[in-house]
């Protein structure tokens, strides 16, 4: 920890102004923590270049340590480091011995440091002997890592940034980048705005990023193969192809293209798309030499993702548009070190090092290196594998490390069941969440902010995480922990570093080790840096094989990783994606990332701005499937699946496909009673990546009835009970609660039950109470020594409406006067009374700045704003990330119409 650091226990405020990387999507975004307690976008990162997004913003927010683990928990009691560490060791050892070491497996994570990766991967491949290592990664990027072993030998994103705004054509597959990538997607429409670019938008559902692409194709679930695999017959029919290039550097496209061949009826029949469209695009992918395809979760997230991103790649290297300026196919990870992960064989199916469990001489080199006889030969078991197997009892012990299982895996009930049998589960995180809650010991973690060590973002630049802060309580980093755990098992000289430099120098050197050149992951002239160089590392791109080298674009002149140094083409033959409808289940569900919030909310739930602008979990519906079901805006809406159900509120999107639902994956048990999307979604694997089939799970749903709608505020996060469906959201001084029933509020002793499961009061609260059951309200106010500790608003009917929260809300912990206790009942801000006059500035659509939808409105009327430069002039909105744009646009479009 470097000298003079200091923590302010309340605010956790900065030392001094301190370079880092955002801990969120794969873009890697650079970030100044300053002295004043802000964290600001680095003007001097490549990635971003002063740029942050609506979730990097509000970073300083999310550095309360409040709600954090800071001491070891054995069996849900206090322990200190060594009781646990010998725990971990002790029983981990004594399940090898008596079981083997394929009995236990760890299961890590994309927001895991390269350092923290390292270890953890030395540790079970190289000692242990198993390769039961795999990581979150396998449900967000495995199909890329597929595709690229498959066609360039190695698992490598040939292009740079830059690329996006040097195409002419950039074509976005999947890839909702305006709200999951935003700093990228403005990046692109800063360089449109400078010269033409075109963009294409390949998506099922018309997303913000549709909105500014000039062609969307809202291709059929899953029908990505067949609509490249034509793409690749119109340019061999068009004579679109550059022969010479794939002479010289690339092979098997006979046998790619004959897998490819299929009319264009039956192209468009596939896909479901218009002729005329499809014939645009192709048409601009054959005619545009510079053509960028970014792809990202709607490829991978399938049981045929790997085929879609050779079918991708497949089109780029038998045009040559591959490794040179504005070319080439681009996957954008969704973790901030998901390529760092990959880079030592996080994956169960690797080796560090991208060398490979199917190469004899990378496992006899890695042997040598780390000196590791009992070094694993064969992969481990993937993700949802890894889970099945804990489950029947073949994994016995269990290390789990920055990620949320129980909420995030297909299946998400299932997995909490195998949690729930298993032995021993041992977890390492920064917050108590659904998987804490099934460990038999919990290891608190240093996070974002204190942690020290590397990550790699999408165009393979790595970057510092710096520490500005001291970790709370006893929290440790991961890579001390695992060594410490290692040395305890036996392998003292093995696990001894003293810093994430040293082990960061160790995995540099192992990149190098026996390379000459035919690997093209080599940062080994990174592996003499001292520690302070390792301190002072600026972004630099790989490969890097001697000190001062950068890595540029690959494979422009070929030189694959393959054995002959040829790039290959995969044959992708049509087949159809698992978790179609049916009779039983008629819809299709799909799952994914909304704008503000960050995989289960265990960082972004806790800042009230970022649920400002979506607040609970809803389920968009084609307006044709809301009428079939009867279902309107904001209703309740029952989705099942052959694995479970759930209870969500409705949104009417005309932009989704007749037959087809959309879930966040975003919010768990913690934020709202639906639960997990997880716990619907189907574990259909693809064959070759093993990563599960998440956007594409058949499903029915059903109007719930809707008896009355209630508004509960109070201080702390309770779980109401007894209604069909709540939701949470975090304010500054407690929490707000949207409550649903579907049954008739009770009467007598029955309601006063009923409301104590909601409100939870403490002993000795008074109470406030107003009823009037011929309008169907109840109003209820508790105290805790004069302070509004509670209050809770219903009203029945499924049409009923409530008071605003906004002036209620802010009134939380304050002393209510004698005088203010009537008006306080009639859900109005009492007059005089703290923040009495409120005015709702209307849901939050710019999170960076907080402005809201009414604020928008009258300042477009009052200030005749045109555009949303208008609006960010005026007001600030959009002038940050930008991801806010699109919906600004609306606003505009529908404030002229109404005028």
């Amino acid at each position: 920890m470097p000298e003079g650091m200091a923590r302010d226990a309340e605010a956790g405020a900065l030392a001094g102004a301190v370079r880092s990387t955002c801990p969120y999507c794969g873009v890697g975004c650079g970030v100044v923590a300053q002295a004043d307690g802000r964290v600001v976008g680095d003007t001097d990162h490549p990635a971003n270049r002063g740029r942050l997004c609506s979730k990097g913003s509000a970073l300083a927010e999310t550095l309360k340590d409040g709600e954090r683990l800071t001491r070891p928990l054995i069996d849900g009691r206090a322990a200190d480091w060594t009781q646990a560490l010998d725990l971990v060791a002790r029983r981990f050892k004594a399940t090898i011995a008596e079981h083997g070491p394929d009995s236990v497996a760890f299961y890590v994570s994309g927001q895991c440091l390269t350092e923290d990766y390292y270890v953890a991967n030395k540790l079970m491949k190289g000692f242990i002997g198993s390769g039961n290592i795999d990581t979150n990664s396998r449900l967000c990027m495995a199909s890329s890592v597929a595709g690229h072993n498959r066609a360039f030998g190695a698992d490598v994103v040939p292009g740079t940034y830059e690329d996006l705004e040097l195409a002419d054509l950039v074509v976005l597959v999947g890839s909702n980048s305006a709200w999951c990538h935003p700093v990228l997607h403005q990046r692109l429409l800063a360089a449109r705005a400078k010269r033409p670019i075109r963009i294409v938008a390949i998506d099922p559902r018309r997303t913000a990023t549709c909105e500014d692409a000039d062609l969307h194709l809202a291709v059929r679930p899953g029908a990505d193969v067949a609509l490249f695999n034509g793409l690749l017959a119109h340019l061999a029919d068009q004579d679109q192809l550059d022969h010479a290039w794939m002479a010289a550097h690339a092979e098997g496209f006979e046998a790619a293209l004959s897998a490819a061949r299929q009319t264009a009826g039956q192209t468009a029949a596939l896909t479901g798309l218009d002729p005329a469209d499809l014939v645009r695009f192709y048409q601009w992918f054959a005619s545009t030499p510079r053509v960028v395809t970014v792809y990202s979760q709607g490829v991978n997230q399938s049981s045929v993702g790997t085929d879609k991103v050779n079918a991708i790649i497949n089109c780029h290297l038998a045009t040559g548009r591959i490794g040179k300026p504005g070319c080439g196919p681009f996957s954008i990870t969704g973790q901030p070190n998901a390529m760092g992960g990959r880079e030592v064989g996080g994956l169960a199916n690797q080796l560090a090092a991208h060398m490979r469990f199917d190469q004899p001489e990378a496992i006899d080199r890695v042997r040598r290196f780390w000196r590791a006889p009992n070094l694993a030969t064969k992969p481990g078991l993937k993700a949802v594998e890894m889970f099945d197997a804990v489950l029947d009892g073949r994994i016995k012990a269990l290390w789990i490390i920055a990620t949320n299982p129980a909420d995030s895996l297909p299946r998400a009930d299932r997995v909490r069941e195998a949690l729930r049998a298993c032995p021993f589960v041992v977890v390492s995180d920064c917050w108590p969440n659904d998987t804490t809650a099934l460990a038999d010991v919990v290891l608190p973690a240093a996070g974002w902010g204190e942690r020290d060590g590397t990550v790699t973002n999408s165009e393979r630049v790595i970057s510092r995480q710096r520490p500005f802060r001291a970790a709370p309580g006893e929290a440790r980093a991961d890579w001390r922990v695992l060594a410490a755990v290692g040395q305890r098992m036996g392998w003292k000289d093995a696990f001894s570093w003293t810093s994430p430099a040293a082990v960061f120098r160790e995995h540099a050197a192992l990149s190098g080790f026996e390379n000459a050149g035919s690997r093209p992951f080599d940062i080994s002239g990174l592996a003499m840096l001292t520690d302070g160089q390792y301190d002072a590392l600026a972004p630099v791109r790989w490969p890097v094989r001697w000190a001062g080298d950068e890595g540029g674009r690959l494979f422009g002149q070929g030189g694959f990783a393959t054995p002959n140094g040829r790039g290959r083409l995969v044959p992708t033959p049509w087949r159809p994606p698992a978790g179609r409808a049916d009779d039983a289940y008629p819809l299709v569900l799909n799952t994914g990332r909304i704008r503000d919030q960050w995989h289960t909310m265990t960082r972004t739930g806790r800042v009230p701005r970022l649920l400002a602008h979506t607040g609970e979990p809803r389920a968009a519906l084609s307006p044709t499937d809301a009428a079939s079901l009867g279902v309107a805006d904001g209703d309740l809406v029952r989705i099942e699946s052959v694995h479970a159900g759930t209870v969500v509120r409705a949104t009417i999107d005309a932009g989704q496909r007749v037959g087809e639902l959309f879930l966040p994956m975003h919010w768990t048990d913690e934020f709202c009673s639906a639960g997990p999307a997880g716990r619907l979604v189907n574990a259909a694997l693809d064959p070759v990546s093993g990563q599960p089939e998440l956007k594409l799970t058949a499903v029915r749903a059903a109007a719930v009835p809707v008896a009355w709608r209630g508004l509960l505020l109070h201080r702390a996060a309770v779980r109401p009970q007894g209604v069909a469906y709540w939701s949470r959201m975090p304010l500054n001084n407690g929490h707000a609660f949207e409550l649903v029933g579907s049954d008739a509020l009770p009467a007598g002793p029955a309601l006063t039950r009923f409301v104590e499961g909601l409100l939870h009061p403490p002993a000795g609260a008074e109470w406030l109470q107003l009823t009037d059951a011929g309008r169907g309200l109840l109003r209820v106010a508790i105290l805790v020594d004069g302070r509004l500790e509670a209050c809770l608003l219903l009203a029945a009917g499924d049409g009923a409406q409530l008071p605003p929260r906004d002036a209620l809300a802010a009134l939380l912990g304050d002393t209510v006067t004698d005088e203010a206790r009537p008006s306080l009942l009639s859900g109005r801000a009492p007059g005089g009374l703290g923040a009495a006059g409120v005015k709702s500035a209307g849901r939050t659509v710019c999170a960076c700045f907080s402005v809201g939808l009414v604020t928008i409105r009258e300042a477009i009327v009052a200030n005749r704003l045109t555009s949303a430069e208008d609006i960010g002039a005026c007001l600030k909105a959009g002038t940050n990330c930008g991801s806010c744009i699109p919906e600004l646009k609306e606003i505009l479009r529908d404030v002229h119409a109404s005028a």
